[in-house]
């Protein structure tokens, strides 16, 4: 499935990210992220604000040109040729270098890989779930006599939310709605259809969750496309929220794991790492921190709570929230160091920036942190302060402790998301012809 990590570090064929280069034995789906130009809309998603000032200043050009030019044929004023041909070669290579950038999204990012070999450039979003549900049932059968890791990284629910037309139109919640339904059935029929008729079902550990909450800022038109969080503030890309954090977990392992069970207890996509190792008897590294935790314990019912007391949320590199459960007591805090600033302010999201960012003065810092009890408001709409909650410097200072204990365990890196390896670079395009004509379909041919 969704890959999202890149490919590639120095060379167009190094594939340093590759999933082959980092403990997986078969990979097939896309290395990039899934975007509305992947779908061919109108609707561009990356960058919009960039691309419209990138398109306008280039008009600005274009319009200059077309001024020097009339001026010079109709003698209206003195100007010589050279300045007209330099900046129409200045102005055609500026168009060229952004466009070729985000103009051509849909052919540099959305393609389709079977291990180190792309297979479908553009690939064809229509067909591609279900290319990727064919992989993955192969994959089962292929390892069904051996222990093996299944990584499930659907494109739905994400935008641009391609929906079949089976389930167009089947739920009362639009389009994302249709999204979720397809998702559901595809799940169930697909995946755990095959695993049942391989009679795997009681020796499989199945674990089904979202990396984020729905995201409040996706829209066409008057249309809401990114879900929702319900009682919960905030969304996707919001470092601290619970609309941005806070989504379910279902595990299935029946013979093993008790059926109907609800555990009210805060886990973390961290712990996958742990429990994976865990059920295939290994040891997690002991060279390094490791901020996951098994959940078998608290699967079977050994333990009460999770193993962890503090959670540290993140936006980018910057702690924007720090989450404590009071076990002596069950309540939970959470204090927020910084929060985005909403546009409009009311309206619980970033709808003027189309993604709520991580510093600067697009956020809030709080001095002292909000504190919330999430215990008794879930919802995070009553700050509390030394006034309203005996508690609340026993609280902060206790917070505070955790997140210098917490800082000792971090070794800086470097910057993953600077500035410099978010611009395009030719040298590292993955392409299946010779670059740039970029285009193949092997899917099709071999289907």
């Amino acid at each position: 499935g969704k890959w999202h990590m890149g490919v590639n570090c120095k060379s167009r064929r190094d594939h340093c990210h590759h999933p082959l280069n980092h403990g997986f034995d078969y990979f097939y789906g896309m290395p990039f992220t899934l975007l509305n130009e992947c779908q061919g809309t109108d609707d561009p998603e990356l960058a919009k604000s960039l691309q419209d000032t990138y398109w306008l200043y280039t008009q600005m050009i274009i319009l200059a040109v077309l001024t020097l030019l009339i001026g010079k044929l109709a003698n209206l004023f003195s100007v010589k040729w050279k300045i007209i041909i330099c900046l129409v070669i200045c102005g055609f290579l500026y168009f060229i270098s952004w466009f070729s950038s985000y103009g051509l999204t849909k052919y540099w990012n959305c393609i389709l890989m079977r291990n180190h070999d792309i297979t479908e450039q553009p690939m064809n979003l229509e067909k591609t779930t279900s290319n990727m549900l064919k992989e993955a049932v192969s994959f089962i059968q292929r390892n069904k006599h051996r222990p093996f890791l299944l990584f499930v990284s659907l494109l739905h629910v994400h935008t641009p939310l391609i929906t079949t037309k089976k389930f167009q139109g089947k739920s009362r919640h639009g389009l994302y709605g249709d999204n979720v339904e397809e998702m559901d059935w595809m799940v169930g029929k697909w995946l755990l259809d095959a695993i049942d008729k391989e009679d795997l079902k009681n020796t499989t550990f199945i674990y089904f969750a979202s990396d984020h909450g729905g995201s409040l800022e996706a829209h066409r038109g008057n249309a809401q496309l990114g879900g929702w969080n319900g009682i919960y503030k905030g969304g996707k890309g919001m470092g601290g929220w619970e609309g941005g954090i806070r989504v379910p977990g279902i595990v299935s392992w029946p013979g093993v794991l008790p059926a109907g069970t609800v555990i009210n207890e805060l886990t973390s996509l961290m712990d996958i790492f742990p429990t994976v190792v865990h059920l295939a008897g290994g040891v997690v590294p002991q060279d390094r921190v490791i901020d996951g935790r098994t959940l078998l314990p608290l699967l079977r019912g050994t333990v009460r709570h999770s193993g962890h007391e503090f959670m540290f949320h993140y936006c980018g590199v910057f702690l924007h929230a720090v989450r404590w459960h009071q076990k002596d007591s069950g309540t939970v805090w959470k204090a927020h160091y910084a929060t985005p600033v909403f546009q409009p302010e009311a309206s619980g999201a970033c709808f003027g920036r189309g993604i709520c960012p991580c510093f600067g003065d697009g956020v809030t810092h709080h001095h002292p942190p909000l504190l919330f009890d999430l215990s008794k408001d879930p919802s995070e709409a009553n700050p509390l302060s030394a006034d309203t909650e005996p508690l609340f410097n026993r609280v902060m200072r206790r917070i505070g402790e955790a997140v210098q204990e917490h800082r000792k365990t971090l070794t800086p890196v470097p910057q993953q998301l600077s500035p410099y390896n978010n611009i395009w670079k030719p040298w590292l395009q993955p392409c299946c012809g010779t670059f740039p004509f970029c285009w193949c379909d092997e899917e099709t041919n071999k289907a």
